[in-house]
């Protein structure tokens, strides 16, 4: 009998993983839809070094994703070879590789369509399995079964092989993997099973129907709601599969707690989302890009305001929300709101600060605004004429300064170099205002940032200190209008403001945090409660927590517009050492910490699905040992009431106390 006592390091031999199998199963792999790829994809890197060849994901074949990311090879392993031939043997093609990511894991990728065939037969042994019923229409269930049956078919051929040894772990990842769960303990099969929700169906519908949720937890009438909104069969994948799984877990605390009252079953391990950080070898270079990709956002706006860029771009602010375009959910509604009563009081107290905010969400368009592509036309013509008269201006000053002569500047610029210029400068006269959207939106009418801007009046006037643009459409390298990476974007902004009603972890946040770029969040989101948790004063280092829980929506509303005029007030070097207290925030989010949550939860799983093999003594899931930072108060700026409490010196690290190991490893 092995023994799992507590929590082992990561070198520890306690779990002997060279006599285990472990698959990892998501819609996901290989597959970006949404947050859960960012965690498989990061998360890969840190399981493959504890794995080893014994790792593999799990997930659907999708040729145009296959060809750019995954290198097809044949297995290794006998077992897992001798499954894959049997199910091609029977029609079923299945593909088999290493994912070119971080830990290059390999991978078991099923193609749905080959396998539909098999979609009404494997329909009835779900009934006979779960009594849940599948709607024809509903494609996105169908191939969910169809994923889940051959996920299941799968890990029978794997186990049919073996005797005593190696025990098989499976991770299932929210509803989409959930029928291969079910199917794999109604079989009976030996596997360790774990399963994860990052996010429950029936949350996520209630919360964007603007219900007070979480004050209403415990009232719903769950199969009601579920019916209503035609996802009652979803709903019941979801739910059986949680409770078919030996261990159960959630992302974060919050959506435990949504998880208990929507899905009737307690999380066994809570396992927050972590990024892989690396380290730049110079402490301050996220400084220099931070400074060299604003420098290229300012470059954007200088075309997109064209002939309305009276505001200095030195005193400007960029502020961004990003994400999956769910108005009330990612808190865009409280956000604009916010926006307009900023607007008024940088006008009211004549600030020359003026806020640039992006809005990264992608809806539907046919194309770019010709306005908005004739912006930065406009402003390459007048960096060209710029350069034109510059050089020729450099060259007479040369030859001046050659004959020892001190040139007249009256004379120095010719008749053809004022009349370029003049030119110029009439080129940038427009009769309408900067647009507030890049691209052409298909259905602007109804579109819920564009509806109310127009309420709010944020048209992007000159008399505007709040400018608001939207693209509607993930930033890449190669946009002809903003040629930025999204990580890019990010270093060159300074705060993303995410205010999420209904956010169970928040990527958005984790990931400005190990940027060390400040930002928004709520105490409704999983990242939100994290750092409440092991930060004491999150505002000091960057973390702004909304509270959206326990105050109407007005007075989150005012608490965000406060936290929003507080940045504005800051000066630069302000900034730049809160930027350097939120970076040192970045190893609290390092999975090689986190992955401990996923270790506890592997352990468990095996010592209730192998009692008699594995033993694993009552202990808690584990916690983070009390992370909490606090400044000295001889060394301490409160970035709240904008005072001085002392000097804090640019790249001094000893103004904060640590309560733990991990909090001492940032010193």
């Amino acid at each position: 009998m092995t023994s799992l006592n507590g929590l082992p390091l990561w070198e520890d031999e306690d779990l002997p993983v060279e006599d285990l199998l472990f698959f990892e199963v998501s819609w996901e792999v290989t597959n970006k839809v949404g947050g859960i790829y960012t965690v498989i994809q990061t998360k890969a890197r840190i399981t493959a070094d504890e794995w080893g060849e014994n790792y593999f994901l799990m997930g659907p074949y999708f040729e145009h994703n296959v060809k750019t990311q995954v290198e097809i090879c044949e297995p290794l392993n006998p077992a897992i070879k001798k499954a894959v031939e049997t199910m091609k043997g029977q029609g079923c093609q299945v593909f088999f590789g290493r994912w070119l990511i971080e830990g290059s894991p390999y991978v078991v990728l099923f193609d749905i369509a080959s396998a539909a065939w098999n979609l009404d037969r494997w329909k009835g042994e779900f009934w006979d399995a779960s009594n849940i019923g599948i709607p024809f229409q509903d494609r996105e269930a169908n191939d969910a079964v169809i994923f889940g049956s051959l996920t299941a078919w799968f890990l029978k051929e794997i186990s049919s092989q073996i005797d005593d040894k190696p025990n098989i772990i499976a991770h299932f990842h929210e509803w989409q993997a959930g029928v291969g769960i079910i199917l794999t303990r109604f079989r009976k099969l030996p596997v360790a099973t774990i399963f994860t929700t990052h996010a429950t169906l029936l949350g996520r519908y209630l919360c964007a129907a603007n219900i007070d949720f979480y004050n209403n937890l415990d009232q719903f009438d769950i199969d009601k709601e579920a019916g209503e909104r035609q996802i009652y069969h979803r709903y019941c994948m979801e739910r059986a599969s949680v409770h078919c799984a030996h261990v159960f877990t959630t992302v974060s605390q919050i959506t435990a707690t949504e998880a208990e009252h929507v899905l009737k079953r307690s999380a066994d391990v809570v396992t927050p989302n972590g990024l892989n950080i690396k380290k730049f070898s110079a402490t301050h270079e996220f400084q220099n890009l931070h400074i060299m990709y604003k420098a290229r956002i300012q470059e954007f706006i200088r075309g997109h305001f064209y002939g309305h860029l009276d505001f200095s771009l030195e005193k400007t602010l960029f502020f961004f929300i990003a994400g999956r375009y769910e108005f009330s959910n990612k808190g865009a509604d409280i956000f604009l709101e916010a926006l307009s009563r900023l607007n008024f009081l940088l006008r009211v107290h004549k600030s020359d600060t003026t806020v640039v905010v992006f809005f990264i969400m992608p809806a539907k368009t046919n194309n770019f605004n010709v306005e908005t592509l004739k912006g930065q036309a406009v402003r390459k013509q007048l960096w060209d004429t710029a350069q034109s008269v510059k050089e020729k201006f450099g060259k007479k000053l040369y030859d001046a300064l050659l004959r020892g002569e001190i040139p007249d500047l009256n004379k120095i610029l010719d008749r053809d170099d004022i009349t370029i210029m003049k030119r110029a400068i009439f080129a940038t006269q427009r009769q309408t205002l900067p647009p507030v959207t890049t691209h052409n939106m298909l259905d602007d009418s109804n579109d819920p940032i564009l509806n109310t801007i127009r309420r709010i009046g944020l048209f992007n006037n000159r008399t505007d200190r709040v400018k608001v643009i939207l693209h509607p459409e993930f930033l890449s390298s190669a946009s002809p209008l903003l040629p930025m990476d999204y990580e890019e974007f990010v270093r060159g902004c300074h705060l993303g403001v995410f205010p999420s009603y209904y956010e169970p972890w928040g990527y958005t946040p984790a990931e400005c945090t190990v940027m060390g770029i400040p930002s928004v969040t709520t105490n409704l989101s999983g990242f939100g409660c994290f750092m409440q948790e092991h930060v004491a004063d999150p505002a000091a280092y960057g973390i702004y927590i909304v509270d959206r829980r326990f105050r109407s929506p007005d007075e989150s509303c005012n608490q965000l517009t406060q936290f929003l005029y507080g940045f504005c007030q800051q000066s630069r070097r302000q900034r730049i050492i809160q930027r350097n207290r939120t970076e040192r925030l970045s190893d609290l989010l390092d999975w090689r910490y986190l992955g401990r949550y996923y270790m506890h939860a592997r352990h468990l799983a095996l010592s209730r699905a192998f009692p008699e093999k594995f033993e694993m003594e009552p202990s808690a899931p584990p916690k983070t040992e009390g992370f909490s930072a606090f400044m000295k108060e001889s060394k301490s700026y409160s970035f709240r009431t904008q005072e001085w409490k002392g000097e804090l010196e640019y790249y001094d690290h000893t103004d904060c106390g640590f309560k733990s190991d991990l909090g001492r490893m940032l010193m």
